[in-house]
């Protein structure tokens, strides 16, 4: 598959070849909406928290008298059937109480089937060099406008801090736009945005970095493990 690749003004200058069956070569509908849920579950906060008959802040004086009243008998005003009163069923929710899992080669299978999903329905805009000479909302704007990018957008900047601090100091006050380091691309936010915008050299380093490791050597030899030293 040959991907344009545009500069910063947004003019087409070459393409860039992407070899489709290393992303899956087919989508696969059900395994990104596995990823997709998983990714979304795991952003819960888990705070749901509701008060029990112990909790509420009433006193324990009763609060009439037993007999004569014409009433019910009741002794406390902190129960459930009374307005204020504590929950009988108590909520005490944690994060992991909603967290999903899946085996990592799943999800980096998922993740690159969903930059195949993107790329066949041409969402994916390829830029030579995702840098600005200085933090200008402005320029960023009309670079996207070049790009031909009129809806949500997620920008993948480069790990490097440094490199990507006046791309990511220009582009962050703009409401349409996400941003993410570019060798955390998931399924969940590309897909939770219409466009994706990377460079080039992020994009070719994602492609052939851990993420491409869907087999057994990503448990027998993973990327980026630290060399243990030889005493």
């Amino acid at each position: 598959m040959e991907v344009p690749v545009y500069d910063i003004q947004g003019k087409q200058t070459g393409t860039m070849s992407v070899d489709e069956v290393a992303l899956g070569e087919t989508i696969n509908a059900d395994l990104i909406k596995q990823a997709f849920v998983m990714y979304h579950a795991n952003l819960r906060q888990g705070s749901a928290r509701t008060k029990n008959r112990a909790m509420i802040a009433y006193t324990n004086k009763k609060m009439y008298k037993q007999k004569g009243t014409g009433n019910a008998r009741h002794g406390s005003k902190r129960v459930a059937q009374f307005r204020g009163g504590g929950h009988v069923k108590q909520k005490t929710r944690t994060r992991e109480d909603y967290r999903k899992d899946m085996p990592v080669k799943m999800r980096r299978k998922a993740n690159r089937n969903a930059l195949l999903a993107k790329l066949v329905d041409q969402e994916v805009k390829v830029v030579s060099g995702l840098t600005v000479a200085e933090p200008k909302t402005r320029v960023f704007v009309d670079m996207l406008k070049g790009l031909g990018v009129d809806q949500s957008a997620l920008v993948a900047l480069s790990a490097d801090a440094e490199k990507s601090k006046a791309a990511r100091l220009s582009a962050r006050n703009i409401d349409f736009v996400e941003l993410c380091r570019a060798d955390q691309l998931t399924a969940f936010n590309m897909l939770n945005n219409r466009y994706l915008v990377i460079d080039q050299a992020d994009l070719e380093a994602w492609l052939s970095g851990p993420s491409s490791q869907t087999g057994k050597s990503a448990k027998t030899d993973p990327m980026g493990r630290v060399a243990e030293e030889v005493a």
